[in-house]
């Protein structure tokens, strides 16, 4: 049998598992937060009732195998995963959906089955439905149980925030590696430009819309900002927080008015639905104007991720802040 109906054997072979891979709806969120501890590879839970509404955030974490969706800054779902094996590894960044289709087919692997392909990068990096043994196994991308991967299709749109973030081989939850995607929304490579003597850059025409990603780095003490997947700003930043680990705030509108909120991810589930308080924001000094500008394009959606990964900065580059200010709730 030649090599490529060997592949297409096997593929065929691993859809009736994914398609069986064992899954649940729940309707609150006290019982979503149990099933979660309790997943087996294959497994997932889906309680969407819980946020009717609001903007996505779908958070992938190499080091437990599991991603976790909110909507609103609230948990609505999680599902196990498989994602790249040894030396096929599946990139962290933080990734915009580029791509949506639900009946896709792999140029690159002999025409094999993606139902419902949600594009990361334009090389080749994707959610979608496959496999799912228990352990990394894919050529790059994330695959998610069958019916889990429809139901998370059927509420996603273009553009909406995909953090992946860990390490499926040595369980780590930051990497030393850059978290900025390797290519940028158009697939083009992505150039990473170190703050040269200038306190920030600020070039929001690169990318005049889309959802907004602010990730803060303690490691780099640098902040960037994303915008539709592409760097519109960055700026070197005091931040006094010695937390080894990760937290992504989303701003949400409750009562008409936006609220900065903390999403609970693995670590730091009794985050979750918690408002950021005023002596966490004061840990971030920024550059006035910087903060300012950055401050207008804020909107319901924006998700901010803190961690200890890079973002591309010469970790000897130590800029004092001549006008520095503490972002305001």
């Amino acid at each position: 049998m030649r090599r490529g109906s060997i592949i297409m054997a096997a593929a065929m072979l691993a859809w009736p598992a994914a398609a069986q891979a064992q899954g649940e709806k729940v309707s609150s969120a006290p019982e979503l937060a149990r099933r979660i501890d309790q997943l087996k590879p294959g497994q997932w839970v889906w309680a969407p009732q819980v946020a009717p509404s609001g903007p996505v955030l779908v958070y992938v974490d190499l080091s437990r195998q599991i991603a976790l969706v909110y909507r609103n800054g609230i948990r609505i779902g999680a599902s196990t995963i498989s994602s790249g094996k040894d030396g096929h590894e599946t990139p962290t960044g933080v990734f915009t959906i580029l791509q949506k289709d639900a009946k896709h087919r792999s140029s690159t692997y002999n025409n094999a089955p993606m139902p419902f392909q949600q594009r990361l990068t334009w090389d080749g990096v994707a959610l979608h439905a496959g496999g799912l043994p228990g352990y990394p196994e894919s050529h790059g991308c994330v695959h998610l149980p069958y019916e889990f991967a429809r139901e998370l299709f059927g509420i996603t749109s273009l553009g909406i925030t995909v953090v992946v973030e860990g390490n499926a081989a040595d369980h780590v939850r930051t990497s030393t590696n850059s978290l900025l995607a390797a290519f940028d929304a158009k697939g083009a490579p992505a150039e990473h430009r170190p703050l040269d003597g200038e306190e920030y850059r600020w070039s929001p025409a690169l990318a005049p819309e889309g959802p907004l990603t602010i990730i803060v780095s303690k490691l780099d003490q640098r902040v960037v900002v994303l915008r539709n997947g592409t760097e519109i700003g960055r700026s070197i930043a005091r931040i006094a927080d010695d937390d080894p680990g990760s937290h992504v705030i989303t701003l949400v509108e409750k009562d008409g008015k936006p609220h900065w909120m903390y999403v609970g991810l693995p670590g730091h589930v009794g985050d979750e639905g918690v408002e950021v308080d005023e002596a966490v924001i004061n840990r971030v000094h920024l550059p006035r104007q910087f903060y300012a500008l950055v401050r207008r394009e804020l909107r319901p959606g924006t998700t901010i991720l803190v961690t200890d990964s890079r973002v591309g900065a010469n970790p000897l580059d130590r800029l004092t802040i001549m006008d520095a200010v503490a972002p305001i709730p």
